[in-house]
């Protein structure tokens, strides 16, 4: 029974050495540029080996974008409360998105991403989607304690989009598109608490 289990583990090995090999390859050479060829010669595997896991170089950028999806899914958001503060609550929810937004990994791909979306608007659409879903949390609080009469904002998706713009040109822009680092643990708590202190001044 041994067998079939590490012939598995090895096919994983293989594809997960393609996936990172192509990562590096579009972010030194971009998507166009980028050949299955040079991938599977970064990755030390055959060509065929490549074609047997992803059919074309759009399969595999899929694939890619999925990873990227998959990882900064970090579990439940916190939920609105009635009986807890609201700067307290938006602190949670905004260091569970500073924790994602500083992983390496993440940025890498986040680059890639947004490399190749510009040259093709249509992939670019699909990632902004996507990327929309996984900021839905926060829109959802926000929907919520204006119901709760605590939080006055017309457009919850807009007042969302604001808080995460004043996060992102700290916590994501700099280091995507400057190659700027991380930010500190106590980076992340000042941008975080002047982010929260901003919004609910706006809307509280």
């Amino acid at each position: 029974m041994s067998e079939p289990s590490n012939s598995l583990r090895l096919t994983d090995r293989k594809r997960a050495a393609v996936i990172a090999a192509a990562i590096e390859e579009f972010l030194a050479a971009g998507f166009d540029a980028t050949s299955m060829d040079r991938i599977a010669a970064r990755a030390g595997v055959s060509k065929r080996t490549v074609y047997n896991h992803f059919p074309s170089k759009e399969v595999l950028f899929a694939a890619i974008l999925r990873q990227l999806w998959d990882s900064s899914d970090t579990g439940e958001a916190p939920a609105y409360s009635s009986a807890q503060p609201l700067r307290a609550q938006l602190l949670q929810l905004l260091s569970k998105k500073l924790g994602l937004l500083n992983n390496d990994a993440f940025l890498s791909l986040a680059r890639v991403a947004i490399a190749a979306g510009i040259h093709s608007p249509e992939r670019a659409r699909d990632m902004v989607a996507r990327m929309g879903e996984r900021e839905e949390d926060l829109t959802v609080w926000i929907r919520a304690a204006v119901a709760d009469g605590r939080l006055k904002a017309e457009d919850p998706l807009f007042a969302s989009l604001q808080l995460q713009g004043l996060v992102k040109s700290f916590a994501f822009w700099p280091q995507v598109t400057m190659g700027q680092p991380p930010l500190s643990v106590e980076e992340q708590r000042q941008v975080a608490e002047s982010a929260a202190d901003m919004f609910l001044a706006r809307y509280a």
